[in-house]
């Protein structure tokens, strides 16, 4: 084959196709937990995140609420995954060979959302919030007292004494979260995240009727179990309220990922090594919403 400009621009109008094919076939989970918001610029501000206002009797002048002087912000990230063609590969014919690795470009592409959240995830007991505390920490500071949204009980189906203690206690609690002036959040937990270590657990916990000690199961289809491949603990598992405009966790996108593709003869990495390159290129990053949005334990204790 000879290698031209009308030779190049028709093999990367086709590895640019089977990359979108394969970008618009592979599949995501991160919608089911975290938010997107669009990003304009290097970094977005958060600090709203402390001063969220909430409806209240107008009596007077209207009560303001000021944003935290603290802050909170996420920086964008670029992202990238590069292929290498060969010019030889070109010239023999011989590139059946790149179709794979663009199928992969693309399906990677598209699950950069998925690695981000899941990431911060598996990072939200250790990683600070808009509050300066963990995402999953035992005294986040509400109206001077400190409020927990972390535990340690093993998610089990054991019994009703065993549910009660992980899952109802992170169910309960959700519920009782109070805003700064004391007034129900109204959380309505609705996703059981878990890794695939605890599937069938949570599974049985949401769909049989009675629990391994034959009594009654009243948390039956009470949320949904979401299974991600992603988070790295066998034993931690955790609850969200996915119902809000606010999710518990960000995805911040400033530039959704691309095709890309260098073909200038004149470059150097053609003149010097006879290599052409294609892949994907984005930037983003991920953050933390509202706390109050989620409950998360680490399994350690049975």
């Amino acid at each position: 084959m000879i290698v031209n400009a009308s030779t190049l621009k028709a093999i990367f109008v086709n590895l640019k196709t089977t990359f979108n094919n394969a970008f618009d076939a592979a599949p995501n989970q991160w919608q089911d937990v975290a938010m997107v918001v669009p990003s304009t610029a290097r970094s977005n501000d958060y600090k709203w995140l402390s001063g969220f206002p909430r409806m209240q009797k107008w009596i007077g002048d209207k009560a303001v609420k000021a944003l935290s002087a603290s802050g909170y912000s996420i920086t964008n990230d670029d992202w990238e995954a590069t292929v290498e063609v060969d010019r030889n590969d070109i010239e023999d014919d011989n590139l059946g060979i790149y179709a794979p690795q663009a199928q992969m470009a693309g399906f990677s592409a598209k699950q950069l959302p998925d690695e981000i959240v899941f990431d911060l995830v598996n990072k939200a007991f250790s990683t600070p919030c808009y509050d300066g505390q963990y995402f999953f920490d035992t005294d986040h500071p509400v109206n001077g007292q400190s409020v927990s949204n972390k535990g340690s009980k093993k998610l089990s189906a054991a019994s009703l004494a065993a549910a009660k203690a992980s899952y109802g206690a992170g169910r309960t609690t959700m519920k009782k979260f109070k805003d700064d002036e004391g007034r129900p959040l109204n959380i309505t937990p609705n996703i059981l995240l878990v890794p695939p270590a605890l599937e069938d657990e949570a599974n049985a916990l949401m769909t049989v009727d009675r629990l391994e000690d034959g009594k009654a199961n009243p948390y039956k289809n009470t949320a949904k179990v979401v299974v991600a491949p992603w988070l790295t603990s066998d034993d931690a598992w955790f609850l969200l309220d996915t119902t809000k405009p606010v999710k518990p966790f960000i995805y911040q996108e400033r530039k959704k990922p691309v095709f890309v593709e260098q073909t200038d003869p004149q470059a150097d990495n053609v003149f010097s090594r006879k290599k052409y390159q294609f892949g994907a290129e984005a930037r983003a990053a991920g953050g933390y919403g509202f706390w109050q949005l989620a409950y998360g334990s680490d399994g350690s204790v049975a």
